[in-house]
């Protein structure tokens, strides 16, 4: 499969599939395709549909076969970027909720939990988040920019919650309580960052939509105004 990805800040994902080849999105993902490609609606199980639910993806999955070389797009649905991830055997790699678009066959993506109570509740990335293991392509859509990071064993980056996109399940992330009442009432950052330590690859997104959908409430009016 061959892929290329369009758009600036409007992005998307055009697929260049060979004959017999599939790539699977969840329900409703496609956004344009040529004449030649078969669908196939299927939850895979009653676990991994449950567990796509609670991730906040669909519950059903398309796939596509190419009955002939053919071409297939898939659109974000937030501005920002589209990370293309390749996965190998052995490679497992953790991403945000809401954070699939599409992927080749080989890609298997399942529920990761975060075990601390903690990390779950003040995290930003809340208590479940995907894991996606196998071999193959895997798109993830990015809220704003992308900027990497490949962390040292023992290295740590630290981060407004809500802005890691992704890490290696090689990397560890944790929650860490801002020090200082003035920091707290003062600083503008609120009372908790996440903090992510190598070693392994991270990926971070300049603009989360939560803090997006933040700013974005205070200029709607309010009822009676």
């Amino acid at each position: 499969m061959q892929y290329e990805i369009i758009g600036g800040n409007l992005p998307a994902v055009i697929c260049k599939l060979g004959r017999g080849e599939k790539i699977i999105c969840e329900a409703g993902g496609m956004s344009w395709m040529d004449g030649v490609f078969e669908m196939q609606t299927s939850a895979g199980g009653v676990g991994k549909m449950f567990g796509r639910m609670f991730s906040g993806e669909s519950a059903f999955r398309n796939t596509y076969i190419a009955k002939d070389a053919g071409e297939i797009a898939f659109a974000s649905s937030f501005p920002g970027e589209i990370l293309a991830v390749e996965l190998t055997a052995g490679k497992s790699i953790i991403a945000q909720k809401k954070a699939f678009l599409a992927c080749e066959e080989g890609v298997d993506m399942s529920v990761f939990f975060q075990k601390k109570l903690g990390k779950g509740f003040f995290g930003g990335e809340g208590f479940i988040m995907e894991k996606f293991t196998g071999s193959g392509l895997v798109f993830l859509e990015v809220d704003g920019s992308i900027k990497e990071y490949t962390l040292a064993p023992g290295e740590k980056k630290v981060m407004e919650t809500g802005h890691l996109v992704m890490m290696d399940e090689t990397c560890k992330m944790d929650i860490e309580r801002i020090q200082g009442v003035k920091n707290i009432m003062f600083g503008g950052e609120g009372l908790f960052n996440t903090v992510v330590t190598g070693p392994g690859k991270i990926v971070i997104q300049t603009m989360p939509i939560s803090k997006t959908a933040g700013v974005i409430s205070g200029y709607i009016p309010t009822s009676g105004s």
